[in-house]
């Protein structure tokens, strides 16, 4: 046999090794080369990620439920969440205006899916258009059919289904609020979510800590909704963010490394009056291409310098563009590191020891 053969023989004798000792049927592990989403254990689906490695891998698909791995008896602010930026602008999202929708997306998946996946967090922004309350990208200020997504009510209905079928589970919407008097407040109503309102009266003023998410669950205030316009809190009940929130700045100018500066609108990420912290880290124009790198390490060494900005407070909430992309892990164990810090000093939820608080961590 000619060297030329042998060499033949070889290379079909190590592609059929490779492929005989591949894995498949459910049996793929985090990283492992995959060709289908059936090829992947449960909690994982097979994505390629040009910009982190070659080929398709098993990925992360979905977020550790911290109140059933450990507990939901902290307050509310002791505990991480993840949260979809623009959640309302999904990539193929029915048209509902007679003209072609000419603006980007930020989401892949429809809101229950969102929900499902991730439980719980949403930014969406409501505009008034159409003689309705829609969600929407604006341009100059405004909706447009061009950049119209659809009406509210319609993605409030999803989140209505949801809390029905969910009874432990906590929905916050992050509004930024472009909507007139009592427009949102009659969309709520209409869409049957009152029943499940937080109300103003018992959030925190000062930067104490949250009620028991268990006292919420069991008193059934299990919708927390925050707008950007300040009189809604005294005339609609509708609670304003900066009262509650710091939030670091968006897009570009919220993804340079070692910095970690606050949005205009928000106090200081240091001002510990309030609670809750927020941490952006998304692109000004959304890019799927780089979300997938965008979503990994660097978004967790973003966190870990918001950390230090927000005078060593963990972040409540971390919104991301296509939460479900990365290049493993992502930004579902971005989550668990900061579930991890929060509720017990470790550095993955998991590693927490069922019932400790003080870093008693399992290897």
């Amino acid at each position: 046999m000619s060297l030329y053969q042998n060499l033949l023989l070889l290379t079909a004798i190590s592609a059929f090794l490779s492929i005989a000792s591949a894995c498949s049927d459910g049996q793929c592990k985090l990283l492992d080369e995959c060709s289908s989403d059936g090829d992947c254990e449960a909690g994982l689906y097979c994505f390629a990620c040009q910009q982190g490695f070659s080929g398709s891998r098993c990925v992360r698909s979905t977020v550790t439920n911290q109140f059933k791995l450990l507990n939901n008896s902290l307050p509310f602010n002791k505990y991480a969440f993840l949260t979809t930026h623009n959640a309302y602008a999904i990539d193929g999202y029915p048209l509902h205006t007679p003209v072609p929708r000419v603006t980007f997306t930020n989401q892949e998946g429809m809101i229950t899916d969102q929900l499902n996946v991730c439980f719980p967090i949403h930014i969406p922004k409501p505009y008034d258009f159409d003689g309705d309350v829609w969600m929407c990208h604006s341009f100059g200020g405004q909706c447009h059919d061009i950049t119209a997504f659809g009406p509210a009510i319609d993605y409030l209905k999803e989140i209505e289904a949801f809390l029905s079928a969910n009874t432990e589970e906590i929905v916050t919407l992050i509004l930024e609020d472009y909507v007139g008097p009592n427009g949102l407040t009659k969309v709520f109503t209409d869409a049957g979510l009152m029943k499940y309102w937080f109300p103003v009266s018992n959030m925190p003023k000062n930067g104490e800590d949250w009620p028991l998410v268990s006292d919420m669950v069991a008193n059934n205030q299990r919708l927390l909704v925050f707008t950007s316009i300040q009189s809604k809190e005294a005339s609609e009940g509708i609670a304003y963010q900066w009262n509650y929130m710091v939030e670091n700045q968006y897009g570009d100018g919220g993804m340079q490394a070692g910095s970690c500066p606050n949005r205009a609108e928000s106090s200081g990420l240091d001002d510990k009056t309030k609670s809750l912290v927020l941490v952006n880290y998304f692109h000004s124009t959304s890019s799927k291409e780089k979300t997938c790198e965008d979503n990994s390490g660097d978004l967790i060494n973003m966190l870990r310098t918001c950390y230090a900005a927000a005078g060593n407070r963990w972040a409540n909430f971390v919104a991301v563009d296509y939460y479900k992309r990365s290049e493993g892990g992502g930004s579902f164990q971005a989550v668990d590191t900061l579930n991890g810090k929060l509720l017990c000093g470790c550095d993955d939820i998991h590693a927490c020891v069922a019932g400790s608080t003080s870093g008693a961590c399992t290897p």
